[in-house]
């Protein structure tokens, strides 16, 4: 393939623009506020798991503390009756006797669930400090996720810009550019990733390699518009006056 050496140099124009652009990608993919993000939904899976758990140990005690109320309201109800019952003084005595009896049953009764009452809140109060601590935490890495949010779309949008300059100046060099030449550059970049290189001092700017002498010598017998390739990378190799021909 022939291409004027001028054209050939500008290839390396259209090379750091792709250069450019795969950069651009790789800072896109590799953001580390992707990493963040995967932490940090991990981190509010754990906490909402852990929120459900401690909301549902402050439901059961809820649970358990209305049951007692309602038994206490029972057996307060009983007592008034009773109460009212012997206040009148009206039935037999032994009836009147064994009322007396339930009362102090039922005292009892109404003392032990109100103990048990009490025990059962103290155990809401420090579930529901759980419950609370669990939530601020909840909120407080919604709060780190929102911001990291913030921050990866604030970097997507300057990437984005940056991607469209290039593109922008990439297009119409391209086009500047004999087709055929483009469409091997282009075919060895994506097998590659770099399509055209400076030959400095001998070796390849690809592959980074020396060349040997016979390839030197092949080089410097071809013609100044001859497109040359590396033996070892294939990458088309730009001539200028630092090539050590």
């Amino acid at each position: 393939m022939k291409a004027d050496p001028k054209v050939q140099r500008r290839l390396l124009d259209l090379q750091a623009i792709d250069t450019a652009l795969a950069q651009l990608a790789h800072r896109r993919r590799s953001l580390p506020e992707r990493a963040e993000l995967e932490s940090l939904a991990r981190e509010l899976s754990a906490l909402e798991d852990e929120r459900v758990r401690a909301q549902v140990a402050v439901d059961d005690l809820d649970r358990d503390i209305a049951r007692l109320e309602k038994d206490v309201d029972q057996v307060r109800a009983r007592k008034t009756k009773n109460e009212d019952r012997l206040a009148a003084g009206t039935g037999p005595a032994r009836e009147l006797e064994a009322l007396q009896h339930e009362l102090v049953s039922l005292n009892r009764r109404q003392s032990d669930l109100e103990d048990a009452e009490l025990e059962l809140m103290e155990q809401r109060e420090t579930a529901q400090s759980v419950l609370d601590g669990v939530e601020q935490r909840l909120a407080e890495a919604r709060e780190r996720r929102a911001v990291t949010e913030q921050r990866r779309d604030d970097s997507l949008a300057e990437i984005g810009r940056e991607e469209e300059f290039k593109r922008s100046a990439r297009q119409p060099l391209a086009n500047d550019l004999p087709a055929d030449l483009v469409q091997l550059y282009d075919r060895i970049r994506t097998d590659t990733g770099l399509g055209a290189a400076l030959l400095t001092a001998g070796r390849c700017g690809g592959c980074r390699l020396e060349l040997s002498g016979a390839d030197l010598a092949r080089i410097r017998k071809a013609d100044a518009d001859e497109v040359v390739r590396c033996e070892d990378c294939r990458r088309i190799m730009v001539r200028t006056n630092e090539s050590g021909l």
